[in-house]
């Protein structure tokens, strides 16, 4: 039984110590905060209650694996899983609406062709397929495996099966999200609807490679779920998982250090100076974390992966509203900005700024559990914004206050009157999201894709020193909720299985 000192509660950290747990080794999580989670936190006020980190789920497997990896009770009996249907709806940028059922072709492609015209289905289910493409060549290296040591392949092969489209004497081949939008889809509301899902992550969609057409992909097989009473309730089934196999947790805890001896890590250094010694150390934290030393000690052998850079932040708006949820509405909304190239410059140029008319996400549950009763509604908004924006002509608070009113706007095209319906609100800054995960600036990660130089790669969960190994968004494979609990089985098999571990098979 070896003892193993875990830093961060975030979801990948907790799904790597119940894991290790299981295998019979003694496990001590240490978080620098009053409570587990990471970035999937609750707000609470008056009755009304709001998930301030991701608000669904993609590839519930992930979870459901590790309830029966680490217990008898299954993934169900401890929270309640709910798949949204309609997975979103979209309100483009001259109004033309969709409602996008979940997980049907089918029903995608007819949609698509009542709402868009005739045609516009098909092309959007023939890139579905060569997405599945891209899917079934990068599934296990990217997300089931350990970083490859020849992790270059990922980087240079592009394996989205793009369509060659000629032009007087010219060969065309979509190399980007945009491109594959321009070229393959013909159409500007269906090319939003795909670089929606880039944006979703924090990612640039003229500049994502085409690998990237994995992430509607995985939308479109998998399903959107939604677990009742708020996306906390499934880090709250995490942790009671891990304490129930005997993980302790040690909260208000922050580690300065990570002790080495004799070439490998030896355990850790708390700030109060209290040592806790371990003969494996499991690091769940953010590159570059401020005013965190133990960053420093996260080293990478030359050639490795370095970490993403320059990822945005996001904006949370949650709304209190009088009057309740109308029967019908669909839980999830996405309204795309109506000059979506400018919003693109400004979002991902240097420095960064925000649109006034934003892409946002409206997120309405319709969950009893959020609201103090059923004459009122819990909403929550949300858009990708410069991580910790410097305001121009005001405090950086006023900026975040300013463009919380813009998307407030953006949102009433898809719920009108909203604004007059609202009791309070709160505004969840990029600074909310640094407190939670450490994270600079309030950076969100983006999952691992193949292709791109790597630059969407992300480090290899082992290090450069023995016994250290890395978890949680930041790591292979990167950022999610389902990368996450990937990123602990990861590490759990490197730890209990070594260095010959190949992944799940």
């Amino acid at each position: 039984m070896a003892r193993i000192a875990v830093i961060g509660a975030g979801m990948g950290a907790m799904a790597a110590a119940a894991r290790l747990a299981v295998a019979g080794h003694r496990v001590a999580v240490y978080e620098r905060t009053e409570t587990y989670g990471g970035a999937v936190r609750r707000f609470e006020r008056d009755g009304f209650a709001f998930d301030t980190g991701p608000g669904l789920l993609t590839l519930p497997a992930v979870y459901r694996d590790l309830f029966v990896k680490t217990g008898k009770e299954p993934l169900e009996d401890c929270v309640e899983l709910v798949q949204v249907d309609p997975s979103a709806r979209h309100v483009f940028a001259d109004g033309t609406e969709v409602s996008l059922p979940n997980a049907s072709r089918a029903g995608v492609v007819a949609a698509l062709d009542e709402a868009l015209g005739a045609g516009a289905g098909e092309r959007w289910g023939a890139f579905l397929v060569r997405a599945r493409e891209a899917w079934d060549r990068t599934r296990r290296p990217l997300l089931e495996e350990p970083l490859w040591p020849n992790w270059q392949v990922l980087a240079e092969k592009e394996p989205y099966p793009a369509v060659p489209h000629r032009r007087l004497l010219r060969t065309r081949y979509a190399r980007t999200l945009s491109e594959i939008g321009s070229l393959e889809l013909c159409d500007e509301r269906l090319a939003a609807l795909l670089e929606s899902s880039a944006l979703a992550y924090g990612l640039d969609p003229r500049t994502v490679p085409a690998s990237a057409a994995v992430l509607p992909y995985m939308e479109h097989a998998f399903g959107t779920w939604y677990v009742r009473g708020g996306i906390r309730e499934l880090a709250r089934a995490v942790y009671e998982r891990c304490v129930q196999r005997r993980v302790e947790f040690v909260f208000g805890a922050e580690v300065v250090r990570i002790l080495e001896k004799e070439g490998r890590a030896a355990g850790l250094e708390l700030r109060d100076g209290t040592v806790a010694e371990a003969d494996f150390v499991v690091a769940g934290v953010a590159p570059d974390a401020p005013g965190r030393t133990v960053t420093g000690a996260v080293r990478r052998a030359e050639g490795a992966v370095a970490p993403q850079r320059g990822m945005p932040s996001r904006l949370t708006v949650l709304l209190a509203l009088r009057g309740g949820r109308p029967e019908g509405a669909a839980h999830r909304t996405v309204v795309h900005a109506e000059d979506p190239e400018s919003e693109r410059k400004l979002l991902f140029g240097s420095p960064g700024g925000m649109a006034a008319r934003p892409t946002v996400t409206v997120l309405r549950p319709g969950d009893p559990a959020l609201v103090p009763d059923a004459a009122h509604e819990s909403v929550v908004l949300f858009s990708a914004v410069p991580a910790r924006t410097q305001g121009q002509g005001g405090t950086e608070r006023q900026v975040f206050d300013d463009h919380a009113e813009d998307m407030i706007t953006a949102a009433e095209r898809a719920v009108p009157g909203l604004r007059d319906r609202i009791l309070w609100k709160e505004v969840r800054t990029p600074a909310a999201v640094e407190e939670a995960t450490g994270a600079a600036g309030g950076a969100i990660p983006a999952p691992a894709l193949a292709a791109g130089a790597g630059r969407l790669l992300h480090p290899g969960n082992s290090t450069d020193l023995a016994g250290l190994f890395t978890v949680g968004g930041w790591s292979h494979p990167g950022g999610g909720l389902p990368h996450a609990g990937m990123s602990g089985a990861l590490v759990a098999g490197l730890i209990v299985e070594g260095p010959e571990f190949r992944g799940s098979q």
